[in-house]
């Protein structure tokens, strides 16, 4: 079983700035891809920022919507990714969720964390 966790949501005023963190545990051999999706009230989730291992250096993806304000990173030793979100907007309002693809023990699964809640005040 692999579990993620999500930490360092909280509420922030407009142009601010938080940083969110994902630590993966369980049987994991390696993960392939890390990620950043974001939920409104209303809406489909959405991805805000993706990490995938590269053959020379990792390969990055954001949204025009944050693209220039947040950015994602990984450690890969403590199997956590993080998302640095600068220059909030109240439309970044949301709950934010982790999710990864992962080889473990057991084959590759892709896993979700539980979510963070995010709120931009204006």
């Amino acid at each position: 079983q692999v579990q993620l966790v999500e930490s360092g949501g909280g509420l922030v005023q407009a142009g601010g700035h938080l940083k969110l963190s994902c630590a993966a545990s369980g049987s994991i051999i390696s993960i392939s891809r890390m990620g950043w999706y974001r939920q409104t009230p209303g809406r489909l989730r959405e991805p805000v920022a993706d990490i995938t291992v590269g053959g020379v250096r990792d390969i990055t993806y954001y949204p025009q919507s944050v693209n220039g304000r947040f950015t994602i990173s990984r450690d890969n030793a403590k199997n956590t990714v993080y998302l640095q979100m600068n220059s909030l907007k109240p439309e970044d309002t949301g709950v934010y969720y982790c999710n990864a693809d992962i080889l473990t023990t057991s084959g590759k699964s892709s896993s979700w964390g539980q979510g963070t809640q995010v709120t931009v005040s204006s």
